[in-house]
């Protein structure tokens, strides 16, 4: 087993899922935890070139079991980062691509809003530089990290910046309220002539290539979240001397991981392959409430927690054609 991967699954167990429910209490992440991963060098996995996807797949599913709120903050970094890391700005790759890869300085994305056909957020060209306008609907991390990938539609071009993720002149955060994971401190971001000079400005790349490139890897890796979920159900199934349903549900997460590395060969086929590792964690999270009885209904329970994660993934890095996905196989169950 790689080193890292099985560093990243000690620290689940050891350390994050012993604290989950505090953090689900709280919906706070401690930030020793963040120090903890950028310490052991999670943070710069994404552009580490001797990690390959097995790995890097293993890394977070092991992590979102532990904590999905520590999980779900942490990995919008990585959006961040491998965008410097393969930006053609070079002062900007040399401002920040070390410090972001150590974890001195931590990231979060803002690009979904510019995926629709139409996009929430826009950008338009102006003396040196851009202004963004619109909303990002959800944004995580806010008052955790340094800095914010922010993406804008200009016509059918992508422009992504590298912003700082504070409130500033034409930038504005309104925090949310959420079901589950809380500790991501997730925050509707509105933008109302925000202008970013040129010299922020890490990539401009035409619309069908963002969709079908980054994206599409971007799509890959949030798949692990549920999966981490879903596997984590199954421990604690089999814990409840259920061991037959986790052994069926831990061959059902073996075959939903299967399907989500083939949608980065056949992108076609990456929706629904999401659409089954959300299903699949939904599906885990309500055994385990089965598996529990009573008690996994009460404040403070693993199991309580894991359906409202679960529920928190159906909709997490969603598009309608996964929602779409999701209601016809829901519909083949009621």
């Amino acid at each position: 087993m790689n080193e890292l991967v099985a560093r990243a699954r000690a620290i689940a167990d050891e350390v994050l899922f012993p604290a989950a429910a505090e953090v689900d209490r709280t919906g706070e992440v401690p930030r020793s935890h963040f120090d903890l991963l950028a310490a052991e060098g999670f943070y710069g996995i994404v552009v580490d070139e001797a990690l390959g996807l097995p790995e890097t797949v293993a890394i977070l599913e092991a992590l979102a079991g532990g904590c999905l709120a520590t999980m779900f903050t942490w990995i919008q970094h990585h959006g961040l980062t491998r965008g410097i890391y393969a930006s053609t700005n070079e002062p900007l790759r040399e401002r920040y691509l070390d410090e972001l890869a150590a974890g001195r300085l931590r990231g979060g994305v803002a690009y979904a809003a510019v995926i629709p056909p139409t996009p929430k957020v826009r950008a338009r060209r102006v003396d040196g530089g851009y202004v963004f306008d619109g909303e990002a609907p959800f944004v995580s991390g806010w008052g955790v990290i340094d800095l914010l990938q922010l993406a804008g539609r200009d016509g059918d071009t992508i422009v992504s910046a590298v912003i700082d993720a504070v409130d500033a002149p034409g930038l504005t955060h309104q925090p949310l309220s959420l079901v589950a994971a809380q500790g991501t401190a997730t925050v509707h971001l509105g933008l109302d002539g925000f202008f970013v000079p040129d010299e922020r400005i890490y990539a401009t790349m035409p619309y069908e290539d963002f969709v079908g490139g980054s994206a599409a890897f971007a799509s890959r890796l949030n798949g692990c979240a549920p999966l981490g979920v879903a596997e984590r159900a199954a421990r604690l199934i089999e814990e409840a001397g259920q061991g037959q349903v986790a052994d069926r549900l831990r061959k059902e997460v073996a075959d939903a991981r299967d399907r989500l590395d083939g949608g980065l060969i056949d992108q076609a086929s990456m929706p629904a392959a999401r659409v089954a590792a959300a299903e699949l964690a939904f599906r885990s999270a309500g055994a385990l409430v089965a598996a529990t009885g009573s008690r996994g209904i009460l404040a403070g329970d693993h199991a309580q927690r894991l359906v409202r994660e679960a529920t928190f993934l159906l909709v997490a890095a969603g598009r309608p054609e996964i929602k779409a996905g999701l209601l016809a196989a829901f519909g083949k169950i009621f």
